[in-house]
């Protein structure tokens, strides 16, 4: 059921550019799933990170590995 709620989430993002835009700017994963979440749509964020490097109409999941902080 959260797959077909993912997927109905990337279409409604790709044709909302305000929406977009929060999902852009967003940290991690899991504040992508509570944007989706205020929206009505659940799934979590480990499953968007395993829908990595598919795509739903206009939009490919692609997931960003960034680094850790070093001191």
């Amino acid at each position: 059921m959260s797959l077909e709620q993912l997927k109905s989430f990337l279409r409604k993002m790709q044709g909302d550019d305000s929406l977009k835009a929060k999902v852009l700017s967003a940290s991690t994963a899991d504040d992508v799933a509570q944007i989706a979440l205020s929206l009505g749509y659940e799934f979590s964020g480990d499953e968007l990170l395993r829908f990595s490097g598919k795509k739903v109409g206009r939009v490919t999941v692609q997931k960003n590995d960034v680094p850790g902080e070093y001191n």
